[in-house]
């Protein structure tokens, strides 16, 4: 087979030496924004991405560009990398009449500020842009003295009072205390979680002092609930360990429906839990306990998944760069198999794994959507990429393939077009396939009709499918309905 001498036809290559088809820029850049967390990757490390940011900004109107980056903050909860971009964006807004607007509507927490300062300071610029100092200074309005003393990057390279003296925010009915007290070094931090735990400890003379003012510090945090859903499940740990007598009380709000359902937490957040619970210090009462209670809570969650009419198929790539691991970052198989999981109970649809070949896979129905997503997991095989394989051994006239993968698709070395056109001959169907880029790479497996390229998790995933059935090009239409 001709790894070199390719077809005329071929319009560009993956990280994995594959023959693949390039997204338009804009659709680049959305999968970038909507999946990195500006960590290394398996095929990428996070400096590269930072450098695809910047050549994608000289392909792509760099108010789509701001767009994107605001959709990405607040509709995908992304942090890090809209950060990047806030801070690559400012060479491209000069003269711009939307950027303060901007750099206003990308702050969601005063910390936001602090980031894309520090990291466009960090690249050795001296002076920040008049668009992005506007811009700061009005987001301040958003905030109260609770927030802006949370937030206020002491011992960081960039502290809020930097931003205070550098931007001049002016003071609100809301704020003005807190901004003085700022200026002042009078600001505390005393009302959060992060504030009554640190207390807890300083005000201990021993060790077991500590400890009892740290279970009583999350008893009370527990009780008066000042502990956000987030919160909540990322300090389940220390919940269990520090105050296991709330724990019965934690485990009630980790499974309220109304919590779940308004919560911004990613889904596989859940699975960062029980790993940590995994390997807590815990009796087997108390680890079951909570194992179920997570359990429980995703099969609340499936309530948000929508049901799609037709036959579906779920597809998870299961090969070796799905599973490889970066820092604390989750593998791309983590993410894609508790989708999968979703997918599969929500649609009662088909399952199919695929590394250096495919083959279907039946989950027990009844099981928990975290255990099949387990099962996914360890049973990984860490192969090859074989695309090919998917529509080789698809037999069902499907309405929809819903492929969860990195695409970097490399055995055979030419795209599984043929494959897929054969599948299509044999069956009688003409698939919606929706390749979901769990890693941003920004390359697809097919050619872009009724086939999309989706990126990031969230809520809107559902509702952009049900959109692009009626829309192709619904993502980027979705990004362009900000107004900046």
């Amino acid at each position: 087979m001709s790894k070199f001498n390719i077809n005329k036809t071929t319009k560009t290559r993956n990280r994995a030496g594959g023959e693949a088809y390039k997204q338009t820029p804009e659709m680049q850049l959305a999968s970038i924004m909507l999946t990195n967390f500006a960590q290394d990757q398996f095929y990428r490390k996070s400096n590269d991405t930072f450098k695809e940011l910047k050549e994608l900004l000289a392909k792509v109107d760099a108010s789509f560009a701001a767009k994107a980056a605001i959709y990405a903050r607040k509709q995908f909860h992304m942090r890090s990398i809209t950060h990047v971009m806030g801070a690559e964006l400012a060479k491209h807004t000069s003269g711009q009449s939307w950027a303060k607007a901007f750099y206003e509507q990308l702050i969601v927490r005063p910390d936001d500020m602090l980031e894309i300062a520090a990291y466009y300071f960090g690249k050795g610029n001296k002076t920040m842009p008049n668009a992005m100092k506007k811009g700061f200074a009005a987001a301040f309005d958003q905030f109260d003295g609770y927030q802006l003393a949370k937030y206020r990057g002491e011992n960081k390279t960039v502290k809020l009072i930097d931003l205070v003296n550098l931007v001049h925010p002016v003071p609100t009915q809301r704020n003005a205390k807190a901004l003085q007290d700022l200026v002042n070094g009078t600001l505390k931090n005393t009302d959060t979680w992060e504030a009554k735990l640190t207390e807890a400890g300083k005000t201990s003379q021993t060790k077991e002092e500590k400890a009892e003012n740290k279970a009583a510090a999350w008893r009370k945090l527990v009780e008066t609930n000042k502990l956000g859903y987030f919160a909540l499940l990322r300090n389940l740990r220390n919940i269990a360990e520090q105050s296991p007598d709330v724990l019965d009380k934690v485990l009630l709000s980790l499974v309220d429906t109304n919590r779940i359902r308004k919560s911004k937490v990613l889904p596989f957040r859940f699975l960062s839990a029980l790993d940590a619970i995994n390997e807590a210090n815990l009796d087997t009462h108390a680890r079951r306990k909570i194992q179920k209670a997570l359990n429980d809570a995703v099969e609340i969650a499936l309530a948000n998944v929508p049901e799609f009419k037709g036959n579906t198929l779920v597809v998870l790539d299961d090969s070796g760069s799905m599973t490889g691991k970066r820092g604390k970052q989750k593998s791309p198989i983590e993410i894609g198999a508790i989708f999968a999981a979703m997918l599969y109970k929500s649609n009662e649809a088909d399952m199919m794994r695929f590394s250096d070949d495919a083959s279907f896979i039946k989950p027990y129905f009844g099981d928990a959507a975290m255990t099949i997503a387990n099962g996914l997991i360890q049973n990984a095989k860490a192969a090859g990429t074989n695309f090919h394989a998917i529509f080789e051994k698809a037999r069902k006239d499907y309405d929809r393939i819903i492929i969860l993968s990195d695409m970097q698709g490399w055995m055979g070395y030419n795209a599984p077009k043929d494959a897929f056109k054969e599948y299509k001959k044999r069956s009688g169907a003409n698939p919606y396939i929706y390749s979901f880029d769990l890693s941003g790479y920004g390359s697809l497996q097919f050619p872009e009709d009724k086939v999309f390229a989706l990126a990031g998790f969230s809520d809107k995933v559902f509702d952009l499918m049900a959109l692009l059935e009626t829309d192709r090009n619904a993502l980027v239409n979705e990004i362009n309905t900000i107004e900046l």
